[in-house]
């Protein structure tokens, strides 16, 4: 097998300070490799500035990372796939271990763990919200990574073309994670410097909007994954606040034999009502979720594993 093909993918939104350096590092660190930024409607110079530094250079008019995300897995043929953003922040000269890693493995994705290098390289409320979240997504899939929101990651091809990417926004990491776990992906870590941004660069993260938004994704792809727990929680909620709701009527009905509140009753009869059909629905869709993750890892297997050059490829 001849060498892997490298592409280095760069989702760019006025990066105009950045982006040239960073296009630069990693054709120092990857000479071999071929460097895409995809402009996302920037207001400043970030395409010319990526072109003079010899990036292909194209546009995607949908605004937000995800949809980025989207089209640069659609367009782009590799075998290695190298994601890092363009404010500088990342430290390309990992990438070469990180790929080193995944062949290795071999895996399917290695993710950088960010060691944030400077006080304002990270932020105290983003640390605090990315380890709420990691937490999170640990608890509800078993599994976690330490750093579930860095966005520099090394994802070989068969992860790539098997991702969905339905995100629109900055909660893509998230998403890129519990693909992983959904399919039980051979994944590692890798720890990475991470750096301030450069002087007149501002980051596009809003604390509280994005994080609420990564947070509704997470649920919701709980939701959507474990179909069966989600709509239990769901049922055992309604079954017990109609349980103590009507605990008084019945005290009152068997020390009187009359029902003095219907409106009650009615509700208890209601919210019961509801329990079963959230434990039926969970039931149900936890079998069709069964099917549709059967034919996802079908779809994933369907693609050839990434080698090392010196592997036989029969």
């Amino acid at each position: 097998m001849s060498s892997p093909r490298i592409a280095v993918l760069l989702p760019c939104h006025d990066e105009a300070a950045a982006i040239g350096k960073v296009v630069a590092d990693f054709r120092e660190a990857l000479p071999e490799a071929a460097i895409y930024v995809y402009d996302n409607n920037s207001g400043d110079n970030t395409a010319e500035h990526a072109r003079h530094a010899g990036a292909v250079v194209r546009h995607e008019s949908r605004q937000g990372k995800g949809e980025v995300i989207r089209r640069m897995f659609a367009d782009i043929e590799a075998d290695i796939y190298v994601l890092a953003d363009g404010d500088d922040t990342y430290h390309a000269a990992s990438a070469p271990a990180m790929i080193e890693r995944l062949l290795s493995g071999p895996l399917d994705m290695v993710v950088g763990v960010r060691r944030h290098q400077g006080r304002g390289a990270y932020r105290a409320g983003h640390q605090l919200g990315n380890r709420l979240l990691t937490g999170f997504l640990g608890r509800l899939f078993g599994r976690h990574f330490n750093d579930v929101l860095s966005g520099y990651r090394v994802m070989s091809r068969r992860f790539v073309k098997s991702f969905p990417a339905h995100a629109r926004g900055f909660e893509t990491e998230s998403e890129l994670s519990v693909h992983a776990l959904e399919l039980r992906m051979p994944v590692a870590e890798h720890d990475t410097p991470y750096g301030e941004r450069p002087e007149g660069s501002a980051s596009k993260l809003n604390t509280w909007r994005d994080g609420t938004r990564i947070l509704a994704t997470l649920v919701r792809l709980y939701r959507d994954e474990r179909p069966l727990a989600f709509f239990s929680l769901a049922s055992a909620v309604s079954a017990l606040v109609s349980v103590l709701l009507a605990a008084p009527l019945v005290k009152t009905y068997l020390a009187t034999g009359l029902v003095p509140r219907f409106p009650t009753a009615i509700l208890c009869s209601g919210l019961m009502v509801m329990a079963v059909v959230f434990l039926v629905c969970g039931l149900i869709l936890d079998t069709v979720t069964r099917g549709r993750t059967e034919a996802k890892r079908l779809a994933y297997l369907a693609i050839p594993a990434t080698a090392r050059p010196s592997e036989d490829r029969a």
